[in-house]
């Protein structure tokens, strides 16, 4: 502590003597700072900003053996925490049929009816059975005339129900089982 006061008191003297020697006075009054000697070309300044460094061999206050006064480089590095971006699994949502069927066109099996066979062909549209065609069935004699009144009654009812779950059509014995098996193989495929 000595040590640091003695130079502050050293650097004072040094300051004032600077001073007294740029303006021409020897008195060292600082109120003759104004009388300044603008044809004085050799003026030494001290920046009064500017702390001694005792390591400085050019200086001739330091003391090489004083490390008490080293300015020391610090430097202080701002480091943010690190950001883990954890991906949020994608889900693909599970979307649920309201209906019985998937939408599409749909083949039945054929089936025999007494002289000929009768097959479907189911279009389901908005999971709803929307119309059911004929691919063959028995269009010839008596079979025919049983066929002309009862499958499309068979095919109105079905529709109504949207299921293979119908009724028989009183005088088609043949054909009404023959519809029903069809039309039931045809729905097992579009099911959901």
């Amino acid at each position: 502590m000595k040590k640091f006061i003695l130079s502050i008191i050293v650097i004072a003297s040094f300051g004032f003597y600077v001073i007294s020697q740029n303006t021409g006075n020897s008195s060292g009054n600082l109120l003759s700072l104004s009388n300044t000697n603008s044809s004085d070309t050799n003026t030494n300044t001290i920046p009064t900003n500017v702390v001694p460094n005792p390591s400085d061999t050019n200086n001739p206050y330091s003391n090489p053996q004083d490390n008490t006064n080293q300015q020391i480089n610090t430097s202080i590095t701002s480091t943010q925490p690190t950001k883990i971006i954890v991906p949020t699994p994608t889900s693909t949502p599970i979307v649920k049929k309201t209906g019985l069927y998937n939408d599409g066109t749909y083949i039945g099996n054929p089936a025999f009816a007494y002289n000929d066979n009768v097959q479907v062909k189911v279009i389901i549209s908005n999971s709803k059975i929307s119309d059911i065609q004929f691919v063959q069935y028995p269009a010839s004699g008596r079979s025919g005339r049983i066929s002309s009144f009862s499958l499309p009654t068979l095919k109105q009812e079905a529709i109504k129900a949207q299921s293979a779950n119908i009724n028989a059509v009183s005088g088609a014995s043949y054909t009404s089982p023959a519809f029903i098996q069809s039309l039931t193989s045809a729905l097992d495929q579009a099911k959901v």
